[in-house]
């Protein structure tokens, strides 16, 4: 059984010189979420809110960089995200998981991952809540890296669990 997972360089960089992408092994993903997609890219540019419409709906205006970026409420806290589709699941940097509460420092960094910054190590947690706006999704699976992520990417273990979204010229509608 494959233990690891590695996260190389996936696609194009996406934002003047601040990119890392991941890239999950399925089989380890499945071990982790039983959940496999395809990889995740990240890049940091200017944080665009996420206005509510209706109930369990939000929109996020595409940003002058051509991203989604989310100001999300995880646990309860706030947390800014890359809104990536790529991404197999929800990926936290080490600094966003302990502003959560997660003792960083008792995770079992039990995935090997490999970044643009080098080589780094990544944990399985749970998430109880993950909202954008009023689109929230409960017990959402994420790693923690340990290193080489730049910020946060809000991937397809939060994306896939969503009842739609969908990508317009302006603006990512969210639907829980």
């Amino acid at each position: 059984m494959v233990r690891f997972i590695v996260i190389g360089l996936s696609g194009a960089l996406i934002a003047a010189g601040a990119a890392v992408g991941l890239n999950m092994f399925s089989a380890a993903q499945e071990a982790a979420f039983a959940s496999p997609h395809p990889a995740a890219m990240i890049a940091s540019a200017a944080s665009t809110p996420a206005p509510t419409m209706g109930y369990g709906e939000a929109s996020i205006a595409k940003s002058p960089d051509g991203h989604f970026w989310a100001d999300a409420t995880v646990n309860g806290r706030p947390v800014h995200f890359l809104v990536d589709t790529g991404a197999t699941a929800v990926a936290l940097t080490a600094a966003d998981a302990r502003n959560l509460g997660i003792d960083t420092a008792s995770l079992t960094y039990s995935y090997t991952v490999q970044t643009a910054n080098g080589t780094a190590h990544a944990a399985p947690v749970k998430l109880s809540m993950v909202s954008v706006g009023r689109a929230e999704v409960p017990d959402v699976d994420a790693f923690v890296i340990d290193g080489g992520l730049e910020t946060s990417l809000l991937g397809m273990t939060y994306l896939g669990r969503l009842s739609k979204f969908e990508a317009t010229r302006n603006a990512l509608v969210l639907k829980s």
